[in-house]
């Protein structure tokens, strides 16, 4: 019969060699039931996250390049409203233009600039200009917006 001592010694009938100490530090699924572990790729994470940096770096650089082509045309249009405006201030003016009101720019075939409150198409066959240059409103500030430039 068993002795005393035989009963309080615990035998574990599973062989040591197949029992982890620390089954949570393992590199794979100590059980069945376990979550399956992967290694990570590194390689592909980083390949991945460096995809995604330059789409995004790409997407901010178009946009910025949208930006200066949309102030670049802005600068083209302000340029030639100064030429335009300018070409006013020294053109032959007959009468004294109204705020808000708009007129018409011309050249004359002896190269002088004129300013005049007639349409290109009103004229009929008296044309007494060589170009048409721009049709323009006088604003408030005395500057003078050009909405139309041949």
């Amino acid at each position: 019969m068993n002795t005393p001592d035989e009963k309080d010694e615990f035998r574990n009938p599973i062989d040591k060699d197949k029992v982890a100490e620390n089954p949570g530090l393992l590199p794979f699924a100590h059980t069945v039931g376990s979550a399956v572990i992967r290694p990570e790729d590194t390689g592909k994470i980083k390949g991945r996250a460096v995809s995604a940096m330059r789409q995004q770096t790409q997407r901010q650089m178009d946009q910025l390049y949208r930006q200066l082509q949309q102030l670049a045309e802005q600068a083209q249009t302000l340029k030639r409203r100064v030429e335009v405006s300018e070409r006013i201030y020294q053109a032959h003016i007959p009468f004294e233009p109204i705020i808000g009101s708009t007129y018409y720019l011309y050249e004359r075939h002896d190269g002088t600039d004129l300013l005049s409150m007639i349409a290109p198409d009103e004229w009929g066959r008296s044309k007494t200009f060589k170009a048409f240059i721009a049709k323009v409103t006088l604003l408030a500030d005395h500057t003078w917006e050009v909405e139309y430039t041949n």
